[in-house]
C-alpha cells in the first residue's frame, strides 16, 4: 500500500486554521480544484476559492480514512462548519505531483 503524502496533513492543518495562503501553497502551480460545480485552476484561483469557502463556511476537516484508487487518493473527511447539513462526511479525491496536490475534487 502507498503511503499517504505528508502534504495532506499540511492541507488539513491550513484548512482548519482558516489560512487560505498556507492552504493554496499545498497545490502545484498547475493544480485543478473542482468543488460545488465549479473548477479552479492555478494558485490565484485556488486561493480565491479557499478564501470564499473559508468566509462562507468556516469549515474544519477531520480525516476519517484513506483509500488509494490507482493514482487517486480518496480521503474521507468529517467536515463541520456553517453550512446546511453540518457535520457531513465528504470524500476528497486527490492526485499528487512533486510532493504537492495536483488535483482536488469533492466527490
Amino acid at each position: 500500500m502507498k503511503d499517504i503524502p505528508t502534504i495532506l496533513d499540511r492541507y488539513v492543518a491550513a484548512s482548519n486554521a482558516h489560512n487560505p495562503a498556507r492552504l493554496s501553497a499545498c497545490f502545484s502551480p498547475d493544480a485543478v480544484v473542482r468543488d460545488e460545480g465549479k473548477t479552479y485552476r492555478g494558485p490565484a484561483e485556488i486561493r480565491g476559492w479557499k478564501e470564499d469557502v473559508t468566509k462562507r463556511y468556516k469549515i474544519t476537516n477531520t480525516p476519517l480514512d484513506y483509500e488509494w484508487q490507482g493514482e487517486t487518493l480518496a480521503a474521507r473527511m468529517r467536515v463541520e462548519g456553517n453550512f446546511p447539513g453540518s457535520p457531513a462526511e465528504l470524500t476528497y479525491l486527490l492526485e499528487f505531483r512533486d510532493g504537492l496536490i495536483s488535483s482536488f475534487r469533492v466527490a
